[in-house]
């Protein structure tokens, strides 16, 4: 079972529009710091990616992953699951989606990422920890709440 970290932010706009910018993943490199750039392989029938390629530089972490994509849950949640990368040997994660009721919407973001060298596991989740405030708070800015 995967050791999830996990943290959660509310925003300021309906959980709608917050499902909408999670989905856009082209746009990710113009708000969060740590996707650098985003290939999208594979598109389900509602053209949401499925399978992309995603530079990422977290922190001490610089990686070129490919990550599939569920959406399932949509708008609910978004989950993606590792398919390769060269230095993480696990990323997986959940953006759920939860409606406040009052045109603000709760987000968690769930994470697990490994890597083919041995860190600690502190460090290691002090290192998701970090990716996933930073996530929430770029995220709750780009969507203005």
């Amino acid at each position: 079972m995967a050791d999830f970290s996990s943290n959660s932010q509310n925003i300021e706009a309906p959980a709608s529009e917050v499902a909408e910018v999670l989905a856009d993943l082209e746009s990710f490199p113009t708000w969060s710091s740590a996707v650098k750039n985003v290939e999208v392989q594979e598109r389900d029938d509602a053209n949401r990616p499925t399978k992309a390629t995603v530079k990422i530089e977290a922190g001490v972490l610089k990686d070129r992953a490919t990550l599939n994509y569920d959406y399932s849950k949509f708008p609910g949640a978004i989950s993606f699951s590792l398919e390769e990368a060269d230095l993480m040997t696990e990323m997986s994660g959940t953006y759920l989606i939860e409606d406040n009721g009052d045109d603000s919407t709760k987000v968690t973001y769930q994470l697990n990422v490994q890597v083919s060298m041995p860190v600690p596991d502190v460090m290691r989740r002090k290192a998701e920890m970090a990716t996933i405030d930073a996530a929430l708070s770029q995220l709750k800015k780009k969507i203005g709440g």
